[in-house]
């Protein structure tokens, strides 16, 4: 594959002023396969830009396809091939990228946590090796409040800058519900953590006790042999942003049934950016989303009865909707693009100044 920097055609330099010159950010992509967390890193490498500042985004990955993108863009078969001296800053966003971002950068490395991967069962046998990459004397920053104090078992130096959610997402007039409402759950079954099966059993729940909805699942992937797609309305795959934007304006209310290990938890934020009530875990990544927990329904984790009873209630009470719905955006307001890219200039500014 070429190492040549790929310029996106409608990348446009926006003007602003840095009594240095604009930053020079490189970011380390493992893939570019469609999920929320690469989504984040496209984001925030568009919000760095539209502030003046060059960035790009290194990948061994395949030509993105499911989203624009106005970052240069290189692609290889090796991050070590890559030359960074000109670099700023150079960012490992994924445990496999944390040693070779250290081995080009030194000093200038940065690691961006979205989520710990040494929490998910897949890796469980990787440990050790995660471990050992989270060790590397890099910079840390974090998605959500939630993730600091566990960055901070490897690092003191953690700083917290916060989610993106896409300006698209944010709706402030309310849509005319559906009959039945629709009931968007997002993810995909073959990962634990997003509890996805849990997820059904709580709409069973609710339909058992007469309440009347439209499943619609939405998944980077195709379904799992065993999800039982006979509940299910639509099933939607790979959708691109856009897609995936409209079809959330079209739900009604959103159902995310995530575990401990989620990060951050993408579609619940944007499901509240949209004005769609949602029925959350009770997990620390949802709970740090604001000090208060009225702008959701919450019930345990892995517990589909339960999960059911805050389903029932909030497709029952039009009133509580409403309710949720409002409180939703307003917590909502802190993931506007601006302020986390604020954050992000900030750190990165003050790091080069430090030299």
């Amino acid at each position: 594959m070429s190492s040549s920097p790929l310029q996106i055609s409608d990348s446009k330099r926006d003007s602003h002023s840095h009594p240095a010159g604009p930053l020079r950010i490189s970011y380390l992509l493992e893939d570019t396969a469609q999920s929320g967390g690469i989504r984040v890193l496209l984001a925030q490498a568009d919000a760095l830009i539209a502030r003046g500042h060059r960035v790009r985004l290194v990948t061994k990955g395949l030509p993105l396809h499911w989203r624009s993108s106005r970052a240069e863009w290189i692609y290889l078969d090796d991050f070590r091939s890559y030359t960074a001296e000109e670099e700023d800053f150079v960012v490992g966003t994924f445990w496999l990228t944390l040693q070779p971002a250290f081995e080009i950068a030194g000093a200038r490395a940065v690691h961006l946590c979205q989520g710990y991967e040494g929490f998910i069962s897949y890796y469980r046998e990787l440990l050790p090796a995660i471990e050992a990459a989270y060790g590397l004397p890099l910079p840390k920053l974090v998605v959500s409040p939630s993730l600091l104090s566990l960055c901070r078992r490897f690092s003191a130096d953690v700083t917290y800058v916060g989610q993106i959610v896409e300006e698209e997402f944010y709706r402030t007039d309310n849509a005319i519900e559906n009959e039945p409402l629709r009931v968007l759950m997002v993810g995909q079954a073959q990962a634990d953590l997003r509890g996805i099966e849990e997820g059904y059993g709580a709409v069973a729940h609710a339909r058992w006790f007469h309440q009347k909805l439209d499943l619609i699942r939405v998944s980077p992937w195709a379904p799992s042999r065993s999800e039982p797609l006979e509940s299910v309305q639509e099933f939607h795959v790979g959708l691109t942003t856009a897609e995936m934007t409209r079809l959330m304006h079209s739900c009604d209310v959103l159902i995310s049934p995530n575990h401990r290990e989620e990060g951050f938890g993408l579609p619940a934020a944007e499901a509240m950016a949209s004005g769609i009530p949602t029925v959350l875990t009770r997990i620390p990544s949802y709970l740090a989303f604001d000090q208060r927990d009225d702008f959701a329904l919450f019930a345990p984790e892995g517990d589909p009865i339960e999960l059911g009873e805050r389903l029932i209630e909030l497709l029952s009470d039009a009133e509580l909707r409403e309710q949720i719905r409002q409180r939703g955006r307003e917590v909502a307001e802190q993931w506007h693009v601006e302020k986390t890219a604020e954050r992000l200039e900030r750190f990165f500014l003050e790091r080069r100044k430090k030299g």
